[in-house]
């Protein structure tokens, strides 16, 4: 079992609707501007009220409301409207309009790597056993907001507002998650080939 990490330290760059903020990409090497990464996450903010989303070819989206709500067109496929935690997958070379602000949460995937976004809030002292799908080899949990303990294989990790929890293996074993304070969590499970 590879060692989990908690990462706090992120790049945020701007583009023409807001900023956003890279979480993680997959392989280590590679970027997002030369489009040769296997996996990406990230945060956005939408700050203009209607926006063009970047064609992105061959790249799979989800997409994730943190908090605002959005109407997303994407011409000749469907009209979506997304409040906090609802999320819509799509193909990055879709022509996608954007009504409304928000803050969201991306996952985006390339070639025969696919993943999934959920979100859950807990209360404060709340407790909540997680098992990853099975058919996942990454796992990450970014704290949007409060602060969480989890227990790995008798291993406590705090999580706090904002940070990124990694794990990386081939079978992930259950996380035992207890709040602090009120918490809202989103994971994301990874399978790369």
């Amino acid at each position: 079992m590879k060692k989990p990490s908690i990462i706090n330290n992120f790049k945020t760059t701007n583009w023409s609707g807001g900023t956003t903020t890279e979480l993680f990409i997959y392989p280590p090497n590679s970027s997002y501007q030369e489009r040769n990464f296997a996996f990406r996450l990230s945060t956005a903010t939408v700050n203009i009220n209607k926006s063009e989303f970047t064609s992105l070819p061959n790249v799979c989206r989800k997409i994730m409301v943190l908090d605002g709500a959005i109407e997303l067109n994407h011409e000749q496929q469907y009209i979506k409207k997304l409040n906090p935690f609802q999320t819509d997958s799509f193909k990055g070379d879709w022509k996608t309009s954007c009504k409304g602000t928000c803050t969201d949460f991306n996952l985006m995937t390339t070639g025969n790597t696919s993943g999934n976004i959920e979100a859950i809030t807990l209360n404060e002292n709340d407790t909540h056993t997680y098992q990853p799908t099975k058919n996942a080899n990454w796992l990450f949990i970014y704290a949007y907001t409060g602060q969480v303990s989890l227990n790995l294989k008798d291993n406590i990790y705090t999580l706090g507002e904002g940070h990124l929890f990694v794990l990386n293996e081939a079978k992930f074993q259950t996380i035992e998650i207890k709040s602090n304070v009120k918490s809202e969590l989103i994971f994301t499970t990874v399978k790369t080939n």
